[in-house]
């Protein structure tokens, strides 16, 4: 048995669940999403918690056991508290803005690269070289920060770009002529 499935995803206070035939639809105080189930996995509501289950123990459906319990698990946690994901620029004269509900990024290009914000999805600037984006739904706040990443991957000579908060760069040395002097 999956180990991952076999967790209970505990519901916190105010966190409706509504199972339907194929879907499930978790509300909260941040709003609402909306997860299909495969036909193998069945979802109940037992005790405050949600228990995923499957039909067999074929590899298709071991799969989806954990994979279900993990979307269930993120949508309780996007619909209580919400997902960020930090953006951090490095470069000289790289640096982005909020246009309405739109991200104007300006990173080394001719012209400047607008992104436009999705349904559900917030774009908060509090310095130029810094973008958070906040959602409730896990797989589009990743999504739409891989888009914002892509405007201007870090390079590695120098490291300007657009990285995630936490990502390490490797460092290439760069050419090995200046060292030697020749």
């Amino acid at each position: 048995m999956s180990r991952i499935g076999r967790k209970p995803v505990p519901l916190p206070s105010g966190v409706q669940v509504n199972i339907g035939e194929s879907e499930v639809t978790v509300k909260g105080s941040k709003g609402q999403l909306a997860q299909r189930i495969p036909g193998p996995i069945t979802v109940a509501q037992e005790d405050g918690t949600l228990v995923v289950r499957r039909a067999s123990d074929a590899p298709d459906d071991r799969a989806l056991h954990g994979l279900i319990r993990s979307l269930l698990a993120n949508m309780v946690t996007g619909v209580t508290t919400g997902f960020t994901k930090v953006l951090v620029i490095t470069g000289v004269g790289y640096r982005a803005a909020k246009d309405g509900n739109n991200l104007r990024l300006t990173v080394g290009y001719s012209h400047p690269v607008d992104i436009p914000a999705p349904e559900g999805i917030t774009f908060n600037v509090p310095a130029p070289t810094r973008i958070e984006v906040s959602g409730i739904n896990k797989e589009l706040v990743g999504e739409v920060a891989a888009k914002i990443r892509s405007a201007r991957p870090p390079e590695p000579y120098l490291g300007k770009g657009i990285r995630y908060e936490n990502e390490v760069i490797r460092r290439k040395a760069g050419k090995a002529g200046k060292v030697g002097g020749k």
